[in-house]
């Protein structure tokens, strides 16, 4: 089961984290918050796709490119009450965010202790 790839989906309109949110109730839902522009955030990104290990029927990972979408992430920040980094993980589970990670803490292991 290692190294699957990770399916991602887009965040590209408010209307999703209402979805996460929902979905949050039912199976953990992840926030990946990347900056196109950034080497560490690529590096982060990288990281994930290598070693992803988890299927959708354990979590459903989201995207979201920063740069693009700062307004979504200034939203994710509120609505989840995190301060906004980036790179940065976030795991949401029945509405609360139960991890929040960034830079070189962000790693499948660390997802893992939380699944």
């Amino acid at each position: 089961m290692d190294n699957l790839m990770v399916p991602w989906k887009e965040i590209s309109d408010l209307s999703v984290l209402d979805t996460i949110n929902k979905d949050s109730q039912n199976q953990p839902q992840l926030i990946f918050k990347h900056s196109t522009r950034c080497s560490i955030s690529a590096m982060a990104l990288e990281r994930l796709n290598r070693n992803w290990k988890f299927t959708e029927a354990q979590i459903t990972p989201y995207y979201l490119d920063l740069l693009q979408y700062r307004n979504i992430s200034n939203q994710i920040a509120e609505k989840w009450q995190v301060h906004h980094q980036s790179p940065q993980i976030l795991i949401i589970r029945n509405g609360e965010c139960i991890l929040n990670a960034s830079h070189s803490d962000i790693s499948v292991s660390e997802i893992e202790s939380i699944l």
